[in-house]
């Protein structure tokens, strides 16, 4: 009889990801038997100080990476290198400042969030939990266990890890993703639509694993790197189960063709979810991408070049094309995203240490950025009032999404206006923003490894996408606002009277009265003002001094084989 081997844990390289679902499982549990009247409080602390901790792990594990070059941890299912620590501290980042727009209230008490997600939209049942002030602190260990799925995403050594960390990220955000306070039913069809979609790329994902463990016989990163250097009689299974395994990946990362889910998601979700979905997600599904390329398929480099400069040149036409016609924010953003996903594609295919290092600082600005807009977004709302002006002090409604009511809000509203223009400057690679040195290093990384054409498409679909940038930037500064007559659109108001309505008999009479729906930036607790003012100044000073953050990536940029 053998006798048992206790396993050796590494758990100090693991503490990034172990403090973050630690805290995910106490933020369940406080669910259970903490007070209502204190539980909104102990969640954000809790989140807060996991998040903080998280970036203060990957702090502490950063020199002794950059000396040994990494450590290989749970016999090969992670791997701790230099781009592990990069990513983990990027999401960790990113998180933290999306969780400070995700946990804000308006100055009417209103969070982003349904008072109950489960029911009905519309019902009775909603509009008493409405009226009782039920407020969802579920989100917070949603948002810990997604991010914790997201640290284990890009630091996967084996396929099967890879599977698990994907489903352990993507679960929490279906069920996100469904829980908006105002436009229930577009925010539960958004959310059906990503676990459908979702559903299947994983499929796709796991079809793909199943084909390459066959092939290779492991599904350790680097033995099936090995393997694809033996030529064999089933390398037909090999390129087909890894397209697959991308395929799966590309979805993540909203990259054409499967980039469908993309606008709608990100138009339903609530929109401090959207910005923490456009960021973190794609900082990991990148990540996870990067090293499947580098150190999984180098030797296919030649067979699935064609596959990805394909993907990357449609990702980067269709992203530009379609926003240009988008008269929704959001999804402007959302096909703005799908773009930047060709940009970075772009820079996984240079397939040069260049490439690793501005991938990395690419997703950091790029994150950064997406971050302060959708926050920025959520902040600016529609308030009714009468069309004569006189009443300026209606109920604040849902947010102004639609291009129209953002005319004159640099009038109104300009430091906001001009943080906002920022953002979208740094979108369109500006000089002397974050965006610009991000797009600068890809397109270098390109030309350095010979893809230059890449590059040179990359250059001219960013001139194309300016347009619907400043397209923006001039509706906010340059044009006068105005409201939307409901006369206009043929919607007809009862006239209240001291019963509610002005009735005539039995019959209630109908009174065309002429309101309107005016633009307003709603006040907030301040937290989300704290996050839009932190990625404000990571976009400016990445963008003035972006050689200290390159060459401290640049550093640690080797992937563990």
């Amino acid at each position: 009889m053998t006798d048992f081997v206790a396993p050796d844990v590494d758990w100090a390289a693991l503490s990034p990801v172990v403090i973050v679902l630690i805290a995910a499982v106490v933020g369940v549990l406080v669910e259970a038997f903490v007070p209502v009247r204190v539980r909104r409080t102990v969640q954000l602390a809790l989140a807060l100080v996991a998040l903080f901790g998280a970036i203060i792990a990957v702090a502490a594990l950063w020199s002794g990476v950059e000396d040994t070059g990494g450590t290989v941890v749970l016999g090969g299912s992670l791997l701790v290198d230099g781009p592990t620590l990069v990513l983990q501290g990027t999401i960790a980042l990113l998180a933290l400042l999306a969780l400070l727009i995700i946990a804000d209230r308006t100055e009417t008490g209103e969070d982003a969030f349904a008072p109950n997600a489960a029911a009905v939209p519309g019902s009775d049942y909603e509009e008493l939990a409405r009226r009782k002030g039920v407020r969802q602190t579920e989100i917070y260990p949603l948002v810990l266990f997604a991010t914790g799925g997201m640290l284990i995403f890009p630091a996967t050594g084996d396929l099967l890890t890879l599977f698990v960390a994907l489903e352990v990220l993507s679960l929490p955000l279906y069920l996100l993703t469904g829980m908006a306070r105002r436009r229930r039913l577009l925010s539960q069809e958004a959310s059906m639509k990503y676990f459908l979609l979702g559903a299947f790329s994983s499929a796709l994902l796991l079809f793909g694993i199943a084909l390459v463990y066959g092939y290779s016989g492991s599904l350790r990163y680097s033995e099936i790197a090995e393997a694809t250097q033996v030529p064999g009689g089933l390398d037909s299974l090999l390129l087909v189960g890894s397209v697959l395994i991308l395929s799966g990946l590309l979805f993540k990362v909203g990259a054409v063709p499967f980039h469908t889910w993309t606008p709608d998601v990100y138009q339903g979700a609530p929109t401090p979810i959207t910005g923490f979905m456009a960021a973190c997600t794609k900082v990991a599904a990148f990540g996870a991408l990067l090293r499947i390329v580098y150190t999984m398929l180098p030797g296919l480099a030649w067979d699935l070049g064609v596959v990805l400069w394909t993907v990357a040149i449609l990702t980067m036409v269709v992203g530009t094309v379609a926003a240009l016609v988008q008269t929704d924010m959001k999804r402007v953003l959302g096909y703005s995203s799908i773009a930047h996903a060709g940009f970075i594609l772009t820079g996984i295919i240079a397939l040069n240490q260049s490439g690793i290092t501005a991938v990395l600082f690419y997703l950091l600005v790029y994150g950064a950025a997406t971050i302060g807009a959708f926050g920025i977004v959520w902040l600016v709302r529609e308030r009714a009032g009468r069309a004569d002006g006189s009443d300026v002090s209606g109920p604040i409604l849902g947010e102004a999404t639609h291009l129209s009511q953002w005319a004159g809000l640099g009038r109104t509203h300009p430091l906001l206006a001009l943080t906002f223009g920022l953002f979208l400057l740094s979108f369109a690679g500006i000089p002397l923003t974050a965006g610009f040195a991000g797009k600068f290093s890809v397109f270098s990384a390109a030309v350095e490894g010979g893809a230059w054409p890449l590059a040179f498409i990359g250059v001219l679909a960013s001139s194309v996408a300016v347009f619907f940038y400043v397209r923006i930037i001039v509706l906010m500064f340059f044009t006068e606002p105005a409201g939307v007559d409901d006369e206009a659109t043929g919607v007809t108001a009862l006239a209240p009277s001291a019963q509610g309505f002005a009735l005539a008999g039995d019959t209630a009479v109908v009174v065309e009265t002429r309101s309107s729906v005016t633009t307003t930036v709603v006040g907030t607790e301040g937290l989300a003002v704290v996050a839009i003012a932190v990625c404000a100044v990571v976009t400016i000073a990445l963008g003035v001094f972006p050689s200290p953050v390159l060459d401290l990536i640049a550093s640690v940029a080797t992937f563990l084989p």
